[in-house]
Order: C-alpha cells, then structure tokens, then sequence
C-alpha cells in the first residue's frame, strides 16, 4: 500500500477532476429536462434533446461517476488519509450514494424521455435541479472542515 501513498498527490488531482466532470453534468442533465418537458414530442427539437441527454449521460456522466468512485476508493484505501474514527467520513460517504442514486434516476428519467414516456413534471425537474448542488456543498464541507476531527 505504500504505492498508494506515493500516488496520493495525482490521485486526490484525478478524483477531483472526475467529481468536477460528474458534477457539471449532474448539474446540466436536469436542466435539459425541464427544457425537453416544452418540445413536443417526436418534434425535431426533442429528438436533439434525447442526443444531448444520452450523449451527456453516456460520454461524460458515466464515465466521471465511475472515476470518481475508483479514485475516492484509492484514496480511501491510502494509509494514514481517512481517520476512521471520525463520523464526518461516513456521512460524507452516505451522502456520495445519495448522488449516485440520483444518477441513477436521472438515467432512468432520460430513458422514459427515449421512450417518450416522460410523466414528471417540470416543477419536479427544477426541485431534483437543486439536489446535487446541495449534497455537493454539503460533502465539500465535510472534506474539507472535517468537522469532530
């Protein structure tokens, strides 16, 4: 486990970068659904939607989520990072899969667009629009003040 150690440096920089990338999307996803809920269906401006959400989702969404999770598994893994004995790190990790269920219903909100079988309202799209921004704030705060430590 020393090789983590050595790598820790380009490690924590990956996994930074992958949150950013996961972010930006999760960010933009929704957004596009709200805009897609105002193309009729089977209209030309909603089948570019339907490539913007999948290319979104497939190209950088996707990948980012798994990059993340393997650099954060590295750096979860690194000696002497993570003081295991203080609570913030485990509510920092409940809150990472709370984002990933998001993920994942984002990808089954983008597949009902595909089928043209969308039923959430727009107003729903604009409360889950928040969602990312506040658990991302929320486990920024607790990395960095890592509060009980």
């Amino acid at each position: 486990m020393d090789w983590l150690a050595l790598l820790y440096p380009w490690t924590k920089a990956l996994h930074i970068i992958s949150v950013v990338s996961w972010m930006a999307g999760m960010l933009y996803l929704p957004r596009l659904f709200i805009y897609h809920c105002d193309a009729e269906v089977g209209s030309d401006k909603s089948e570019t939607f339907k490539i913007m959400e999948r290319r979104l989702l497939r190209a950088i969404i996707n990948p980012a989520m798994i990059a993340s999770f393997l650099f954060g598994g590295a750096l979860l893994a690194t000696p002497g990072v993570i003081d295991w004995a203080s609570w913030w790190i485990y509510v920092k990790l409940l809150l990472v899969l709370v984002l990933a269920g998001m993920h994942g219903v984002f990808s089954r909100w983008r597949r009902n667009f595909e089928a043209d079988q969308n039923t959430v309202s727009t107003k729903t799209f604009r409360i889950a629009n928040e969602v990312p921004t506040v658990l991302m704030i929320a486990i920024v705060i607790l990395v960095v003040v890592k509060p009980g430590a």
